[in-house]
């Protein structure tokens, strides 16, 4: 018989290869793998499918899946994901600590500006490259900023969500009973006896519930009833003390960008005998903050009386090397009383709101310089610069007032004085055993009066003329001098007499007003770190079950994370709950069913 015409097909009937074959056969299919969607990574296609005469999904005709395309708001949000997870801030942190590595390794305009000077001098080659890199102000270059400021954001963008999260856990009850416990660590299943002890009513189910609620409440547990089992769960403190950790050190990064802004540091060479007090002009370096104000600069004065250096003397392999330095200081802040005391490594002066370290020392040579008149054309305590370890010395000497021509000295001091057998002169211990100075002069345009500031650790030589030192024209060699010495200069130009030598510190004055807060989220962080690491986070359940035999007690216990002490926890939990209720534990061990080698991240178990 012919087929009809008719388009719609009779129920019941379906031609090969029509829609509603098709239809069926991917009904087959699925049925055979409910578990696996389309878009599941082992999700095989049909025999329709893969044929192309299947219907169109997410995936394409060879199984593979064809993911959806990402808005500009869409992209946006994927990257803030990115950006606020742990992960990526633990990335971060890393990351800065990293990036902190160069301002370590190599001096710092804002702390050591001599340093610097003297780094670019000692290593001319490279200083060039590392100055590109903004490494001699490493805290201030872009790329760290960049660093600094993401991990910021980081931060904050993971600590609101698993507040508000934390929060919402906090005022939760605890999870409902799952209905196998046999699936869970530490699972243990007792019978209770069913007959009463010393006149005591046998134990029923809402008994020992209402007992095991009690044991674990003095626990420290959380617990809520459902039905005949309690659920009981603690451990937040665990999660408090990563928020406080992380918290603390979104703290200590604020606390330090505000701290640096209205900070301050500087530096200022002290001679003995001479005094500095807390002014700009008095700084011979001065680093600000960005909102630094003159007005922070609290008035005091403080005078070096002396500085004493011990050194090893008893040691040969040691002989020079430094055991102490004391500055012996005398202070006084505006309204009070003259006060002595000192100042060591290690142990800074607090003065005014700020901290002042000895950061360094050396030797200061006292010259007297008299012109080709007769004169005085200079008299000071010249600080010279420590070369090396026995604090061989190097000092400039600019006298713009001599007549009739400027004068300057590049000269070299020498603690212990030793000829070598070239000639030349070295110090072979830091102390003054026995002191020399050596100065190459010249004479000509200092360069004073142009207006440019010119450091006075630096003579440049250019256009002036030696008249005494190894790079002279003459026969004349460089002026020696011990203490108490005078020598005439050359052509009539006067005389230089080295009056003595006296010791110099180093003074960093440095204030921070956010030292207190940085110590305060610098002890928060350590104690939310031993918390987020010593306290576990477990839900333990004890569930009355009755069956043919009467009435048993399960219990187990679930760990967020690891706990290697779950079980242990349990099993106490179990001996002191049967001891309570009069129904000792029984020593043979139970036999779970098979459960998974790893609990879950701690989410809600469905009964």
């Amino acid at each position: 018989m012919a087929r009809s015409s008719d388009p719609e097909e009779p129920t019941g009937s379906s031609a090969p290869g029509s829609v509603t074959d098709a239809s069926a056969q991917d009904r087959t299919d699925e049925r055979a793998d409910p578990l696996r969607p389309r878009d599941h990574i082992d999700y095989v296609a049909p025999a329709s499918e893969a044929s192309g005469s299947g219907s169109s999904g997410s995936g394409s005709g060879d199984g593979t899946i064809t993911q959806p395309r990402l808005s500009f708001l869409g992209y946006v949000r994927f990257f803030w994901r990115q950006l606020t997870s742990m992960r990526t801030a633990l990335f971060l942190l890393m990351l800065l600590a990293i990036a902190a590595i160069p301002g370590s390794l190599v001096p710092q305009q804002s702390a050591d500006p001599n340093g610097v000077a003297q780094y670019k001098i000692d290593h001319a080659q490279l200083y060039p490259i590392l100055n590109w890199f903004g490494l001699f102000n490493t805290y201030n270059t872009p790329w760290f900023s960049a660093v600094y400021l993401l991990l910021f954001i980081s931060l904050i963008g993971c600590i609101i969500p698993r507040t508000k999260h934390h929060f919402d856990a906090l005022r939760a009850r605890p999870p409902k009973t799952p209905a196998r416990l046999s699936r869970l660590a530490g699972f243990q299943s007792h019978p209770v006896r069913s007959e009463g002890v010393n006149g005591k009513a046998p134990v029923s189910a809402d008994i020992a519930i209402a007992a095991a609620r009690t044991q674990l409440r003095r626990a420290g547990y959380r617990t809520q009833v459902y039905g005949d089992s309690v659920s009981a769960e603690r451990g937040y403190l665990r999660e408090t003390g990563n928020l406080v950790f992380h918290m603390a050190l979104l703290g200590v990064l604020i606390t330090v960008g505000i701290g640096g802004s209205f900070g301050y540091t500087g530096n200022r060479v002290v001679v003995a005998g001479q005094s500095f007090s807390n002014n700009l002009g008095s700084y011979d370096s001065f680093n600000p903050g960005r909102w630094f104000t003159a007005s922070q600069l609290a008035p005091y004065n403080i005078r070096v009386d002396k500085f004493v250096a011990k050194y090893e003397t008893k040691i040969a392999s040691s002989l020079g090397t430094p055991l102490d330095y004391t500055a012996y200081v005398t202070t006084q802040e505006q309204g009070q009383k003259e006060k002595k005391t000192t100042i060591k490594v290690n142990h800074p002066l607090d003065i005014g709101g700020t901290q002042v370290y000895v950061l360094g020392n050396g030797y200061a040579v006292d010259v007297t310089v008299r012109d080709g008149q007769g004169n005085v054309a200079f008299k000071d305590e010249v600080p010279f610069l420590p070369q090396d370890a026995n604090l061989t010395s190097l000092g400039v000497i600019k006298v713009p007032d001599a007549l009739p021509q400027q004068l300057g000295m590049i000269g070299f001091f020498y603690p212990s004085a030793t000829p070598l057998s070239t000639g030349a002169l070295t110090s072979n211990y830091p102390d003054t055993i026995n002191p020399e100075l050596t100065l190459d002069v010249y004479a000509g345009d200092l360069g004073l009066n142009d207006g440019v500031p010119k450091s006075v650790y630096t003579l440049n030589t250019d256009g002036l003329k030696p008249i005494a030192g190894t790079t002279s024209k003459a026969e004349e060699k460089p002026i020696t001098l011990k203490p108490g010495e005078t020598v005439k200069l050359p052509d009539g130009l006067g005389s230089v007499e080295f009056t003595g030598v006296k010791r110099f510190v180093s003074l960093d004055i440095h204030h921070d007003p956010s030292q207190v807060y940085v110590l305060i989220f610098a002890v928060l962080i350590v104690l939310g770190l031993l918390t987020g690491l010593f306290i576990p986070r477990r839900r333990v359940w004890v569930k009355a079950v009755s069956g043919p035999n009467g009435l048993s007690l399960e219990y187990a216990g679930l760990a967020r994370g690891e706990d290697p002490t779950l079980e242990r926890a349990v099993d106490d939990l179990a001996k002191r709950h049967l001891a309570m209720i009069g129904s000792p534990k029984q020593n043979t061990p139970p036999h779970p069913e098979p459960r998974p080698e790893k609990a879950d991240d701690g989410s809600r178990l469905s009964q």
